[in-house]
């Protein structure tokens, strides 16, 4: 545990930040798991799942949550699999 007080503070923050990150990342994941089911299954709304899948994906790849090669890869597999 730290002693100066902007020590302290810094951790306060990254506990947060890294709170904020993991949701970030469960809820990219989670689109993903849904659009891929719902591919699967061939649902109705497979065009919106993969539409909000991408969208997460590239918000968490700028975000730097994840490497822009590994968003690219997804949402590869998500439109290929879409067909």
């Amino acid at each position: 545990m730290p002693n100066i007080k902007s020590a302290i503070k810094r951790v306060r923050t990254n506990e947060t930040a890294e709170a904020r990150n993991i949701s970030q990342k469960n809820d990219m994941r989670s689109a993903v798991k849904h659009a891929k089911a719902a591919i699967a299954e061939n649902a109705d709304n497979k065009q919106e799942l993969v539409r909000v899948a991408v969208k997460k994906v590239d918000k968490t790849a700028q975000a730097n949550l994840i490497h822009n090669n590994k968003a690219d890869r997804i949402k590869s597999q998500l439109m290929s699999a879409d067909k």
